[in-house]
């Protein structure tokens, strides 16, 4: 197999033997081994058909994880299962999250076109059965398969760009692809929602089989076939410790403090279990001849830290995903569906500053542009820590418009940077790798904020709010056990039931007086803990820029022969 260059040179070299040109991928002989090369910058024949596809494919699979948040009411309506509701979320992330880097290898190993089409109508086959499903059992069920497809789906699409571009051009279309991705973002609440008014849940996972056929058959067209020049070799045994360790983490992440308290056998033995899993495919992925993520590849310096800037980043920017909307609705009264508008400004510069960046990278260099992107970032999440009980929604949309446009400048740099540095040999791993830690930094994000959230809240609330509710009515008996319970195990849904307007609304006006504020006053100050804490991890990353060298994109695209070898 083709090895980088970097890998054949010392890992603390001198900053000149950093730089990244895109000849990495297309001089010296190394040709397109995936055999999926399908055309130029000028994406001459097919290639307009391939991109097309591909555009549509990344919007629909990204707006798969947020259309179905807006019709798990009727979902749960017609189905029941409330107590489940929260696993047609899980099951998915779960599914797609392991098989990314799992895809990628396969990619490399049998070719572009037959992974993506036959994760394409695994998607396909699960939003068809979702759409069937007559119980919430089914449903979870059918999401988990859904997920396999679109956790095939995630990273091909950036591995494709990769193939076909280099240099300026694939600079431009990461941006292009990145902005597709925020775009679904924006738009996807509001679409479920179009869809459930218009029709039905059941057309939430039935909309994707016409675009879905739509979009395989334009890539099937697009992409050349890959012939295997020898036996193929899988890495069965690193597969399946890594789909222990990865399910094992993101299960205990996902349900200490919730379901289950962090002591509890329960998450204890799923952690023991996922390290135990892990540590397994560590040892096997050192020996195997086709290993699913090369232990060497952590040993190139480039590759580590771009991977750990895109799981920093995660972290952060799922602390202002999250927990902006409960400022909102809790500090400011207003709706959760206005609440979400918030986070439009945040969406929109993301996605402008992903296509800017993309040319403003060839300009700058890939170090200073994701430095100040970092920067910036920070300096969002630094007024965040301002946000207070006279905050605007003009004010908080204005915060979120700055983070934005760090987020714009960094995301694309971190799939581009990989692959101007490694060969085609070893793009689909790379690719995959740098999809496959941002998803795992935003689980642990969402985990490790809602922790903070919640053991700040308990303190603050115990401290000052239990103690008032020795001073209520008689009447008032089941309220002051109900609030006592959610301060110690939830302290997120108590902000949630008693400050969104309707509830306010059933609450005695004698008791307004005394909760609310201490109320108000202790979301703030939790809120405030958990935007320093994402500021930490975000400064943390704009601290490892450096380290990156003196990395630059080559101005060069890649000639037809070139992109078109087999």
């Amino acid at each position: 197999m083709a090895q980088s260059k970097s890998l054949k040179k010392p890992l603390l070299g001198r900053p000149e033997e950093d730089d990244i040109h895109s000849e990495n991928n297309s001089a010296a002989g190394d040709r397109d081994e995936s055999g999926d090369g399908s055309g130029s910058s000028g994406a001459p024949g097919g290639s307009w058909l391939l991109i097309a596809g591909l555009l549509i494919a990344m919007l629909f699979s990204a707006l798969e994880g947020t259309i179905v948040g807006t019709a798990m009411p009727r979902i749960v309506g017609e189905l029941g299962g409330l107590s489940l509701m929260t696993w047609l979320t899980t099951a998915y992330m779960l599914s797609s999250t392991t098989v990314v880097p799992i895809a990628g290898k396969l990619a490399d190993l049998l070719g572009r076109k037959s992974v993506y089409v036959t994760g394409l109508l695994i998607f396909m086959l699960g939003s068809a059965l979702c759409g069937m499903a007559q119980n919430m059992t089914q449903l979870i069920w059918f999401r988990a398969l859904q997920g396999i497809g679109g956790g095939v789906m995630m990273p091909m699409a950036m591995i494709i760009v990769g193939d076909i571009f280099t240099g300026k051009q694939r600079a431009k279309w990461q941006g292009v692809f990145g902005a597709i991705f925020g775009l679904a973002s924006v738009i996807g609440p509001q679409v479920g929602g179009w869809i459930v008014d218009a029709w039905n849940w059941h057309w939430v996972f039935y909309i994707n089989l016409p675009v879905g056929i739509l979009a395989t058959v334009l890539i099937a067209l697009g992409l050349k076939s890959h012939k295997a020049a020898g036996p193929v070799k899988f890495d069965i045994a690193g597969m399946a410790t890594m789909i222990v360790g990865v399910v094992s983490l993101l299960l205990a992440l996902s349900f200490g403090g919730g379901q289950y308290p962090w002591g509890s056998w329960q998450i204890i033995g799923l952690f023991a279990l996922s390290f135990a899993a892990l540590t397994a495919f560590v040892r096997i992925e050192s020996t195997a001849s086709e290993p699913i993520l090369p232990v060497r590849l952590f040993r190139d310096r480039i590759f580590s830290v771009v991977n750990a800037i895109g799981f920093l980043m995660s972290i952060g920017m799922f602390g202002a995903i999250m927990f902006v909307p409960l400022f909102m609705r809790g500090i400011v009264g207003i709706s959760a569906s206005a609440s979400g508008t918030v986070m439009t400004p945040m969406m929109v510069t993301m996605i402008l500053a992903s296509i800017a960046g993309g040319q403003l990278v060839l300009k700058i260099g890939v170090r200073p542009q994701m430095t100040a992107g970092m920067i910036i970032m920070a300096c969002g999440f630094l007024l965040l820590t301002t946000l207070g009980m006279e905050t605007t929604k003009l004010y908080a949309s204005g915060i979120m418009l700055v983070i934005g446009l760090g987020m714009g400048l960094v995301m694309p740099l971190l799939t581009l940077t990989l692959q101007e540095h490694f060969p085609k040999s070893e793009l689909g791993v790379v690719t995959s790798s740098s999809t496959f830690f941002r998803q795992i930094g935003g689980t642990f994000g969402m985990t490790l904020l809602g922790v903070v959230m919640n053991s700040r809240s308990d303190a603050l609330l115990s401290a000052n709010l239990l103690p008032l509710l020795h001073d209520l009515p008689a009447e008032a008996d089941g309220l002051e056990e109900s609030i006592t319970h959610m301060v110690h195990t939830n302290p997120q849904s108590l902000y949630s039931a008693l400050l969104s307007p309707e509830s306010l609304a059933q609450i005695p006006q004698a008791l307004l007086g005394s909760l609310v504020p201490v109320i108000k006053a202790s979301l703030v100050a939790s809120l405030h803990a958990v935007f320093w804490t994402g500021l930490a991890f975000v400064l943390f990353g704009a601290l490892l820029t450096p380290l990156l060298g003196r990395v630059t994109v080559s101005g060069r695209s890649k000639e037809p022969e070139e992109a078109a070898a087999e």
